[in-house]
């Protein structure tokens, strides 16, 4: 079960957040660990023309990249006590590398990892490095390197 009080800060509705629990936070680490359930019913997977040996159904590789988003909130949220309602936001601002190790299935959970190496405070804006890795059945089924850029915006502009 995830905190109410998370689910209330994000910015997107709850059925847009895809992990239904939070396995580990680690602030020293500046590292989070989530579970993300798999089935049929997700974004975009349900949209799929399945061909059983062309085409499985699987969970998509753009939702794996919003999922990325989502962690980069938790982190935010749960590691560096940024708060959507007293301001803060985060955009992506690129995908440095990534890498789909094999198609990520329907029925065993993803375990969903999110480590922060870098954080840097520029003009009152932070600037994050973000590494993810989502394994299955303790195989990786996407990895990646991105960046995205926190800021706090004024009352004017919420």
């Amino acid at each position: 079960m995830l905190d109410p009080a998370f689910i209330a800060d994000c910015p997107y509705a709850p059925e847009a957040i895809l992990f239904d629990e939070i396995l580990e936070i680690d602030r020293e680490a500046s590292r989070v660990v989530a579970r993300m359930p798999t089935h049929e019913d997700l974004p975009l997977t349900a949209l799929q023309r399945v061909h059983p040996a062309r085409h499985p159904r699987h969970v998509s590789g753009g939702l794996m990249v919003h999922v990325t988003g989502m962690l980069g909130f938790a982190h935010a949220y749960f590691v560096l006590d940024l708060r959507h309602a007293d301001g803060w936001i985060g955009f992506g601002t690129n995908i440095e590398e990534a890498r789909y190790g094999r198609l990520a299935t329907i029925g065993p959970p993803l375990l969903l990892e999110c480590r922060v190496p870098q954080v840097r405070r520029i003009r009152g804006s932070l600037y994050v490095k973000y590494a993810f890795r989502f394994e299955q059945e303790g195989a990786v089924v996407y990895e990646s390197r991105q960046a995205a850029v926190w800021r706090r915006v004024g009352p004017e502009t919420r």
